[in-house]
C-alpha cells in the first residue's frame, strides 16, 4: 500500500471502464488522481462511488483532441499541486467497420482521440515532468495493435502508432528522468467489449489459454506496476495483458 503516496496522477478516460478501475487502484495506493474525461456525469458518479477509498480524486472536463483543452488542464493541476508525476493515456474509442465500408469520418474520429489525443496529453504534461526530472507515462495500446484485427483499420492504426510513439519518447525522455511504457490489453470485460456478439466472445475465451476475458483491474494493476518504483528500470516496453491470447 501507499506505493503512490503524494504522487499526482492524470488518468484520461477515467470516468468508466479500465480508466475508472485505474483511478480506484491509484487512489488506493495514495495518489492524488485527476480524471480527464469529456463525460462529466459519469466522472462525478465515479468520484462519489470512490469516496470511501479516497477524498483525493478530482475531475477536469477535458477534450483530449484539443491541445488547448489539455494544456489548460495541465497548467491548472501544476498550479494547484506544483507537479504532475504520472500520466496514463487511457482514453480511447472505436468506430469499427471493414476497410471497404469504413468512412473517412470513422477513420478520423478514432485517429483524433486515440492517437492525436495521446500526443496532445503527453505534450501538455511532459514539460512539468521535465522540470521536476521525474515522470511516469503509460500509453494504452492493444493486442490488436500488435497483431491486427478484422474491421478495425482505424483502431489498429492508432494502437500500433502508440507503440511507436512510446519507443520514441522512451528514447528522448529517459535522460530527463521520465519512463515511458505501453500496456497492450487483450479482451477485457468492459462496456466496449459488451458490443461484441456473444459467440465471438465465446470464441475468444476458447482461444485464450486462461479461458476467460480480463477484468479492468488486471489492466489497472499493470498501469500501477509500470508507474511504481518496482519498474524504475523499465522504459520503452510493451506489456501484453491478454491472458495469453496471442500465444
Amino acid at each position: 500500500m501507499n506505493r503512490l503516496e503524494n504522487k499526482v496522477a492524470v488518468i484520461t478516460g477515467g470516468a468508466q471502464g479500465i480508466g475508472k478501475a485505474a483511478v480506484k487502484r491509484f487512489a488506493e495506493e495514495g495518489a492524488i488522481v485527476v480524471i480527464w474525461d469529456v463525460n462529466e456525469d459519469k466522472a462525478n458518479v465515479a468520484i462519489n462511488e470512490l469516496k470511501s477509498v479516497s477524498d483525493k480524486i478530482e475531475f477536469q472536463k477535458v477534450n483530449v483532441t484539443s491541445i488547448d483543452s489539455v494544456t489548460n488542464a495541465a497548467k491548472q493541476i501544476a498550479e494547484k499541486h506544483k507537479k504532475i508525476d504520472i500520466l496514463i493515456n487511457n482514453a480511447g474509442i472505436t468506430r469499427d467497420a471493414s476497410f471497404l465500408k469504413m468512412t473517412s469520418e470513422q477513420w478520423q474520429q478514432v485517429i483524433d482521440v486515440n492517437l492525436t489525443g495521446v500526443f496532445n496529453c503527453t505534450k501538455a504534461v511532459t514539460p512539468f515532468m521535465v522540470e521536476n526530472k521525474y515522470g511516469k507515462i503509460v500509453n494504452t495500446s492493444s493486442v490488436v495493435g500488435l497483431y491486427g484485427n478484422f474491421g478495425q483499420t482505424n483502431y489498429v492504426a492508432t494502437k500500433s502508432g502508440i507503440i511507436g510513439m512510446t519507443k520514441v519518447w522512451a528514447r528522448e525522455l529517459g535522460r530527463k528522468g521520465i519512463n515511458v511504457n505501453a500496456v497492450a490489453p487483450g479482451f477485457i470485460a468492459t462496456d466496449m467489449v459488451e458490443t461484441i456478439p456473444e459467440k465471438v466472445i465465446d470464441s475468444l475465451k476458447e482461444k485464450t489459454p486462461l479461458g476467460k476475458l480480463g477484468d479492468p483491474q488486471d489492466i489497472a494493476n499493470a498501469y500501477l506496476f509500470l508507474v511504481s518504483d518496482e519498474a524504475k528500470f523499465i522504459t520503452g516496453a510493451v506489456l501484453s495483458v491478454d491472458g495469453g491470447l496471442v500465444l
